[in-house]
């Protein structure tokens, strides 16, 4: 994820297990793994409460697919 500012590492524990890097003059970027979507909606919601601008989201790895029974 893309954040417009820069964040403190002190914020580190309102985004679940995501890193928090600064990247570029005004912009920080999130990054890690999330345990499951539910856990992606947490931070989402968090990044809205505080007022922080998401400038994208990426995704790396897809979820495995569940087999069917």
């Amino acid at each position: 994820m893309w954040i417009k500012g820069h964040l403190d590492p002190s914020w580190q524990e309102w985004f679940e297990d995501l890193q928090i890097a600064p990247h570029g003059p005004d912009t920080t970027a999130l990054y890690g793994s999330l345990v499951d979507q539910a856990a992606l909606y947490r931070v989402l919601l968090k990044i809205r409460s505080l007022g922080l601008v998401l400038l994208s989201l990426e995704a790396d790895e897809f979820p495995s697919t569940q087999e069917e029974q």
